[in-house]
């Protein structure tokens, strides 16, 4: 009769599987973020002035979030 360790733990997280995992969690992230600060630099650029200065905001601060984000 054959026993078969039922107790193993994923052991494929550092393997060559683990890391292109992670890779591609680290780059979606990455065009997540990307793609986050976009939008909101579109949403912010179709504000008047009047608008930006209601809720705080310049004309400058909305190009701020353009060199701040990732992939520009």
């Amino acid at each position: 009769m054959a026993a078969f360790d039922t107790t193993r733990t994923a052991q494929g997280t550092n393997g060559l599987i683990g890391r292109i995992g992670a890779l591609f969690t680290s780059l979606t992230a990455l065009v997540m973020t990307w793609n986050d600060a976009r939008v909101t630099r579109k949403s912010l650029s179709a504000l008047t002035d009047r608008e930006l200065a209601d809720i705080g905001l310049t004309r400058g601060d909305v190009e701020a979030i353009s060199i701040d984000s990732p992939l520009v």
